[in-house]
């Protein structure tokens, strides 16, 4: 009976420390931010953009006229045209960048792309590189701030990566864009708070040249910021969040680029939690390394929507066991797990989230995981592996 008790409780115990962790980030990224370098060498050293693109002639344009008109003196950008169909590489001539071109379809992702970037840039290496996505605006002042938080640390830096809901707006979109806020700002910053590292999100980042030249980027993984962030932190150089440096983008409007962006997205979070989160949990405790430890359950949080839908179906099943054999321990834990994730989640809407979702649209927030359950099962059975680029707004159906 003990055995069975214990293969109903301990998802629950499971579940509850994720909601745990999660709310003390929420709680903590409610208080006053901590105070980070003011920006004094980043002029003076030698900087680099990297942006990796594949046919993104159009939408690059406004990129990389956001990065040139930062002003930064002796700022180099480099444009790399991966496996483009397009005319990107005369787009980005144009505009002002330094491009080079990539066709290997056999290799295709963005890691590939970016090892292509930093084998170019190893003839004449700069101090710093920045890592901005074709499709993303950096604000005044963010170059500077992320290489200066990246210099003064030596470790990577992470910008504010924000995404923005596409006009005209929809209430799942809306949504989308909490869920976003949630994981990059929110948690992020309470992770700040605490003194901890943050993951990498993919576009905003800077390093330090001796820490990125080594690293591993020449992979077809689909969410290559996670692994990097990860595969950085075990060699002692964790990501520092630069919450004063914001770069934004905006979510595909049309239902086929949605769904490719949801599908890599968090399939391969599923993975990562899988193939980099609970190894490295062990790892960090035989090694005694915290920023390890907490990068790594940090990565194990499941989306947000995942999150809240695991507690409702475990609180069923705890309540399930308990009418049918009488055992409540199950079911108590996974109550608490319950109360902290809404909880949690109530919180990061009202000092966070306002703005951008409203109290009526909460109450579509079941209609929302609904809608992603389809994308949860195709983890299960029709997983996606691979790098698929999502169809932008202005092209051709």
């Amino acid at each position: 009976m003990w055995i069975l008790n214990m293969l109903v409780a301990l998802p629950a115990i499971l579940l509850t420390l994720l909601a745990l962790w999660f709310g003390m980030q929420v709680v903590a990224a409610c208080w006053p931010g901590k105070a980070q370098p003011r920006q004094r060498t980043a002029a003076r050293r030698r900087l680099a953009v990297l942006v990796p693109a594949h046919n993104e002639s159009t939408n690059m344009i406004p990129t990389l006229r956001a990065i040139h008109s930062q002003s930064l003196a002796g700022l180099r950008v480099l444009v790399v045209a991966d496996n483009c169909s397009d005319d990107t590489a005369q787009v980005a001539k144009a505009e002002g960048a330094e491009v080079i071109e990539r066709s290997d379809p056999t290799r295709r992702g963005k890691g590939y792309a970016l090892d292509f970037g930093i084998q170019h840039l190893k003839a004449s290496p700069p101090d710093t590189v920045i890592i901005l996505d074709a499709d993303c605006i950096p604000e005044p002042g963010a170059i500077a701030r992320m290489a200066e938080l990246s210099t003064q640390t030596q470790r990577p830096a992470q910008a504010l990566y924000l995404m923005k809901s596409p006009s005209p707006q929809s209430v799942k979109s809306r949504i989308a864009e909490f869920a976003w806020l949630v994981k990059n700002h929110v948690r992020a910053r309470g992770l700040h708070w605490f003194g901890l590292p943050c993951q990498l999100t993919g576009s905003g980042m800077a390093f330090p040249w001796r820490v990125l030249q080594q690293a591993p980027l020449a992979t077809g993984e689909i969410v290559e910021d996670m692994k990097l962030g990860i595969a950085l932190a075990a060699r002692g150089y964790a990501p520092v969040f630069c919450e004063q440096a914001v770069v934004s983008s905006t979510f595909p409007a049309n239902e086929e680029g949605v769904r490719s962006q949801r599908e890599r997205w968090e399939h391969g979070h599923l993975a990562i939690i899988r193939n980099e989160g609970l190894p490295n949990l062990g790892r960090a405790l035989l090694n005694r390394d915290l920023n390890l430890f907490f990068l790594a359950l940090d990565l194990c949080i499941p989306p947000l929507a995942l999150l809240v839908m695991l507690n409702m179906a475990w609180l069923m099943v705890a309540g399930v066991y308990w009418a049918w054999l009488g055992s409540a321990w199950a079911l108590a834990i996974s109550v608490i797990g319950m109360l902290i994730t809404v909880a949690s989640v109530a919180l990061a809407w009202y000092k966070f989230g306002r703005s951008v979702v409203s109290g009526s649209d909460l109450l579509r927030v079941p209609v929302y995981m609904l809608s992603k359950l389809s994308v949860y099962a195709g983890f299960l059975f029709r997983r996606q592996t691979t790098w698929v680029r999502s169809k932008r707004d202005n092209e051709p159906k």
